[in-house]
């Protein structure tokens, strides 16, 4: 891009870490909502970085608007926070909350989970993330794979004392739900960059379940590994898509593993940590959240354990597609490795996918004070000596995918065999279950409609009754005055003189 565009891409970038830090640092709910808010304008900015591109202004409109939904409950259980707490200092509040009817706290719990909802793109306001990926891939890396959609999730682990079991139980059928609905979806798409959008969306949604059943310390857990293994990612994917010269259809890819050797081994690490491969940091801290499942709730641990299992299966179609087989394009077939400024964070993040879940074990005080629950989990497992048959269970998960995905797509696939033999379904997946079709024809229709009764009300009330009727009011009145003003010298002290006695009769109380 051009000197402007680099020095505005930069500049949001700036509010945005600004703000970002903003909400970690904040004692209390208002503070919190400035930096927050913040944080929805500078992403706005970023993803409308390619202004040109009709794409990225549709995206960036509707990220912010569907962000000041959630953000418009949000502010309402903060107003209504401070009328019963009579403060939003977060301290304040700890020691407060026990003294609170339970309505009330759930009240405000619930509001307050609609910024959640809003910020980490969970249903019903998930629509916006998979769209935000018309915008810069570093952009797709930092703020919608680590930092900003991580906001919701570490809010409610910050003010975890406000919210009630009732409405954690909402978060966590939210989160089981969109773990598994993510990944459908996943399914039906061709960009890489539209997959890695929905595995976040899944991998948000384990750590709502880790927060809904009670474990906010594995959704923090969960929350740093998959930092690590979605930004290398998402870095990975702008690397293929630079050298592809700005392809993003995996099935007009393959055979980039002999092109792009040190891009596809990271993207391969990337693709393992993701799926929970036995002892990278995905399989630390995503089977933790699957074994607290299983020990809180097994209608919900077979919903996140179906979910691991279509994560397998969507990213071994991507990786498979994309990186073996024979190029299917020119562009493919003179695909290059990306320069060190690029390959270099691929490595480090690469190494951090890895190893980034033993940070468990060391140091030993660090474990204790942040890992607690994590060692809980494992503890409470092995109490009931199924630990080997978990361990066993989540191979099979992401060895089953694999494998399916390999034999059924074959190295450098050309076709999608799923929208061959399943098109109906294929369609289902691609579209999204229809969701964005859904809210335009009821949403969007409602929304007209109401904006449509208060432009009447504005035309035919403010404009039309209030200005213009008291317009034409005074004009009346100055009709009548001026009638009097008749050029008579005799009739003006007529008139003076009504006045005064008037005035006197006032004065005096004789009126």
């Amino acid at each position: 891009d051009d000197d402007d565009a680099r020095a505005r891409f930069f500049g949001g970038l700036s509010i945005f870490m600004f703000s970002m830090l903003g909400i970690v640092l904040a004692n209390n709910l208002f503070m919190i909502f400035v930096f927050w808010e913040l944080v929805g304008f500078s992403s706005y900015m970023l993803i409308a970085h390619y202004i040109n591109s009709e794409e990225a202004s549709a995206a960036c409109k509707k990220a912010f608007i569907v962000n000041r939904v959630g953000d418009f409950g949000f502010l309402v259980g903060i107003v209504w926070a401070y009328w019963h707490f009579g403060t939003v200092n977060l301290v304040e509040m700890q020691s407060l909350v026990t003294t609170n009817p339970a309505l009330i706290k759930a009240a405000i719990a619930f509001l307050l989970m609609c910024g959640f909802l809003g910020k980490s793109a969970q249903f019903p306001l998930h629509v916006w993330l998979p769209d935000a990926m018309a915008g810069p891939t570093p952009i797709s890396a930092l703020i919608h794979a680590a930092t900003m959609v991580a906001a919701g999730i570490y809010f409610l682990c910050r003010v975890d004392f406000l919210f009630p079991e009732e409405v954690k139980t909402v978060i966590l059928w939210l989160g089981a739900v969109m773990t598994a609905y993510a990944g459908f979806c996943a399914l039906g798409q061709r960009d890489i960059k539209k997959i890695l959008a929905y595995s976040t969306l899944s991998q948000l949604g384990y750590m709502a379940v880790a927060y809904g059943l009670g474990f906010p310390g594995l959704a923090l857990f969960h929350l740093t590994c998959h930092a690590f293994f979605k930004a290398l990612l998402f870095l990975g994917s702008g690397s293929v898509i630079h050298a592809c010269h700005h392809e993003q259809d995996i099935f007009n890819m393959g055979g980039l593993i002999r092109r792009m050797p040190i891009t596809s081994l990271t993207f391969a690490v990337g693709t393992m940590a993701l799926s929970a491969v036995t002892f990278t940091s995905g399989y630390f801290s995503k089977d933790a959240i699957i074994e607290a499942a299983f020990l809180k709730d097994k209608a919900v641990y077979w919903v996140v354990y179906g979910a691991a299992f279509l994560t397998s299966i969507y990213m071994g179609r991507l990786f498979w597609i994309a990186f073996l087989g024979a190029p299917k394009t020119d562009k493919a077939a003179h695909a290059h490795e990306s320069g060190p400024f690029m390959v270099a964070p691929l490595l480090m993040l690469a190494f951090l996918a890895l190893v980034g879940g033993f940070v468990q074990y060391w140091p030993e005080n660090l474990g204790e004070v942040f890992f607690a629950q994590y060692h809980a989990v494992h503890e409470q497992i092995a109490a009931l000596g199924v630990e080997h048959n978990m361990l066993l269970a989540g191979v099979v998960a992401w060895a089953a995918g694999f494998l399916l995905t390999y034999f059924f797509y074959k190295p450098g696939a050309e076709v999608d065999r799923l929208e061959e033999g399943a098109r109906p379904l294929y369609l289902l997946f691609k579209h999204k279950l229809w969701f964005d079709e859904l809210y335009n024809a009821y949403v969007a229709k409602i929304q007209d409609r109401f904006a449509s009764l208060l432009s009447f009300l504005d035309l035919a009330l403010i404009s039309g009754f209030i200005i213009r009727g008291s317009a034409g009011l005074v004009g009346l009145v100055g009709i009548f005055f001026r009638t009097l003003h008749v050029g008579s010298l005799h009739g003006y002290v007529y008139w003076f003189l009504a006045g005064l006695v008037l005035f006197c009769a006032f004065a005096f109380g004789m009126l």
